[in-house]
């Protein structure tokens, strides 16, 4: 037996387990999902249906707007990460490439801003919401989204902009461009990976966001995913799990569709960035 292969039969030991763990909900997830109603609570408890019952997301997807939702959804996460981009990319620049005073303490007030969690603002934010006028309006989920994302995003963009060299920018600007130019034209370019991975995680942090949401809407047509499908059990009588657990599966689906679309970004920006 060679020693790669030793070393990866070890690994797999090691790391096995953790990913019995972490795949563990999502098998039970999927298992119910598939399961008639009259199969979820029998004893003994079974894993595979007696027959795949996808009735369950044509009842879901009519019974709890699950159509509006997701396309809130899309269209709040989207947003509030297009907006946390935009803002951190220039204020990444500025910090990998200029030199000023309190940069210092900026960097640890990024630091420091990455640990703080919407619920320990909830109540300062709904009241800042209230004075804009923004409560029952998605815009304001987007605004939130983005601010709380923005210290993250700036201190992955720096980190990356700080690797690439400055000869090629300085090249640009001996070519007539501008810091601006250079910018968008230089460093966007070869920052594709650090772009593609710091869309993806504040995306999912868009995504997965429920206290604000929470709070700030009232309409259910304005309800993301995560206020949908909460009201499947938390304002119920009766709580059709099958129909919870179609919903909770479904949701996952545009997160893998967007990791995956952007790991492909991610191998090309790699790519260009040698090339470059």
């Amino acid at each position: 037996m060679s020693r790669k292969l030793k070393r990866s039969i070890l690994f797999w030991l090691v790391l096995g387990p953790f990913a019995v763990v972490a795949l563990f909900p999502y098998a039970v997830m999927l298992s119910t999902a598939l399961k008639p109603g009259d199969e979820i609570f029998v004893f003994p408890p079974t894993w595979l249906p007696s027959r795949l019952a996808f009735e369950n997301f044509v009842e879901m997807w009519s019974a709890t707007g699950f159509g509006t939702a997701l396309l809130n959804s899309l269209l709040i996460a989207t947003a509030g990460t297009v907006l946390s981009l935009l803002v951190a990319i220039p204020a990444a620049y500025a910090l990998a490439r200029l030199r000023w005073h309190g940069q210092g303490l900026y960097r640890q007030f990024l630091l420091v801003a990455q640990m703080l969690s919407p619920i320990v603002l909830v109540i300062g934010i709904f009241r800042l919401m209230a004075a804009m006028g923004l409560v029952d309006s998605q815009w304001a989920l987007v605004l939130a989204y983005a601010a709380f994302n923005l210290a993250f995003a700036t201190w992955m963009m720096s980190s990356y902009f700080r690797t690439i060299p400055k000869e090629i920018e300085e090249a640009a600007w001996i070519d007539g461009a501008t810091r601006m130019q250079s910018l968008v034209r230089v460093f966007l370019p070869l920052a594709l990976p650090a772009l593609a991975v710091t869309g993806i995680f504040t995306f999912i942090n868009c995504w997965n966001e429920f206290v604000l949401a929470l709070t700030i809407l009232r309409s259910n047509e304005k309800y993301p995913l995560t206020l949908q499908i909460f009201t499947l059990v938390g304002g119920a009588y009766k709580i059709n799990w099958h129909h919870v657990m179609a919903a909770t599966f479904a949701a996952t689906v545009p997160v893998a569709v967007v990791f995956a679309l952007l790991q492909r970004a991610l191998v090309r920006g790699l790519s260009l960035g040698s090339v470059k």
